[in-house]
């Protein structure tokens, strides 16, 4: 078909038909992502403008390891549109003593200044997961910036506390998974990725390590869910392209 359409708004459309034909409230993050992706680079994006900008990602010797914990899970029917009204309950609050339009515009510290309006705390926590990792991203695209993979790893490890721990939409098998990987020589960063309650983690991991990562990961999953997981070491490809 000869349609004059831009990658960003397709990727707006596919989000209308999950939002719309699925019933999922998710956002754009993936299907921009996928539209947009510039080989081996990260995407900083704002999701409110959608304003956005690249960073490379220069692994040198470090290589990228999904693995993928075969949980299965539907997001129409998992807690993520109960996370998502929840994150939005807490922002109509916090608007009653700061003028903000999301939990983003928040610092860390305004966010403590401001947390006790919320009242509840399990809405404390989950507003406290958004803001905390809004600041992780960006300290994340300035730490790849100047090329420093060992710093970014550790803000992937805190993300997936935060996930866990504030958010909680890891569950035992992304948590068994991302702590067995955090326990092996060569890692740099683990955590899940993607909507959480199964899935995938995204592992750093310097290469000469990497078969003993997947294999000690692999058997520690499998001990501990009787799950096996798949691995998968990948490259950061471009955005679609015909085959």
């Amino acid at each position: 078909f000869q349609i004059d359409i831009s990658l960003k708004d397709i990727s707006l459309l596919c989000q209308y038909a999950e939002n719309k034909y699925v019933g999922v409230n998710c956002g754009i993050m993936d299907q921009f992502a996928v539209a947009m992706g510039k080989e081996n680079h990260a995407i900083l994006l704002n999701t409110s403008t959608l304003k956005y900008e690249y960073a490379p990602l220069n692994l040198g010797d470090k290589r990228i390891v999904i693995a993928n914990s075969n949980k299965r899970r539907g997001l129409n029917d998992s807690k993520y549109n109960e996370r998502r009204s929840e994150c939005e309950e807490a922002l109509r609050r916090l608007q009653t003593v700061t003028d903000i339009n999301t939990l983003g515009d928040l610092s860390k510290d305004e966010f403590e200044d401001h947390k006790k309006a919320i009242k509840e705390e399990t809405l404390i926590r989950r507003a406290r997961h958004a803001v905390y990792e809004n600041q992780r991203t960006i300290e994340a695209i300035e730490a790849l910036k100047v090329n420093d993979i060992q710093s970014f790893g550790l803000l992937m490890n805190e993300s997936h506390v935060s996930l866990r721990d504030d958010y909680e939409v890891t569950g035992f098998e992304l948590d068994t998974l991302a702590e067995a990987a955090w326990k092996e020589d060569g890692l740099i960063g683990a955590r899940m990725t993607g909507a959480g309650f199964g899935g995938c983690t995204v592992n750093i991991v310097d290469a000469e390590y990497v078969e003993a990562f997947k294999e000690n990961v692999g058997r520690i999953y499998e001990e501990n869910t009787g799950l096996s997981a798949d691995f998968y070491v990948v490259d950061i490809g471009g955005g679609p392209r015909s085959i």
